[in-house]
């Protein structure tokens, strides 16, 4: 099995040294071009996991292979690191933050190893606890990400029943500023109640971010058969009212 896998990769290394020197696009990309390109493949897999759609699972993380290997293909050429970097380096680094497995600490438990990591971060000279968190993580994902750190040095809750009060103290907060009606406040409060809200589901270990996700889609389902179903009946949904759409929602509902 490893043999395979090693005989596979060198495969995908060969081809995307046979791209680079004899395709026009693929010589002309840079890692600026593929940025982009790199967050639709990304996104493309985190829908795939949505869905526990295996055989689309598999071929994205090839796609997304293909992408770490293109980048360190433009790394080597302009002799900053090249694949073998990136492989030793992340080997390196699994093996310096597991002392439990490589070295003598002790770690019993999923808590203490969070702890233990954290902590090594910190003296490889991370500035704070929280660094790490890229600024352009989708806000759900970062507010769930910021809470685990931070849980990591000792500030979090006890228990979820002291989450659910915080997040009725923001409810009522929220709601205090709808009736003041400045838009300003308003959006901090909401703010506020979504990230208690976020730390709740964290605490249920409910992924918030893949739980809104299922709901879009879930959204996007039951609204095109709405759709389908009025223009089965010669009608569009934006001549009728309110309570015939609710209707029609409410028969594919059932249907569910």
């Amino acid at each position: 099995m490893k043999m395979e896998a090693e005989k596979a990769f060198s495969r995908l290394l060969q081809i995307m040294d046979d791209l680079r020197e004899k395709c026009p696009w693929d010589r002309k990309q840079t890692l600026q071009s593929l940025r982009q390109q790199t967050i639709e493949e990304l996104y493309e897999l985190t829908d795939a996991i949505t869905d526990e759609d295996y055989k689309s699972i598999r071929e994205e993380l090839g796609d997304l292979m293909l992408h770490i290997v293109f980048y360190s293909k433009i790394g080597s050429e302009k002799n900053q690191f090249t694949i073998t970097d990136v492989i030793h380096g992340v080997c390196d680094k699994l093996v310096a933050r597991h002392p439990h497995i490589y070295g003598d600490v002790k770690a019993e438990s999923e808590e203490e190893v969070k702890k233990n990591w954290e902590k090594l971060k910190l003296k490889e000279g991370k500035e704070s606890v929280l660094s790490g968190v890229p600024v352009s993580l989708p806000s759900l994902v970062k507010a769930m990400r910021l809470q685990e750190k931070a849980k990591q040095v000792g500030f979090e809750w006890e228990n979820k029943e002291q989450v659910w009060e915080k997040v009725e103290e923001e409810t009522q907060e929220f709601l205090t500023e709808v009736q003041q009606g400045d838009k300003d406040k308003m959006e901090a409060e909401f703010g506020d109640l979504l990230f208690a809200l976020v730390n709740y589901s964290r605490f249920l270990r409910i992924d918030a971010e893949n739980a809104l996700e299922r709901t879009n889609k879930k959204f996007i389902r039951r609204f095109r058969s709405i759709e389908q179903m009025a223009a089965a009946e010669g009608k569009r949904l934006a001549e009728m009212s309110l309570t015939e759409m609710d209707a029609l929602w409410n028969k594919v509902k059932e249907g569910e």
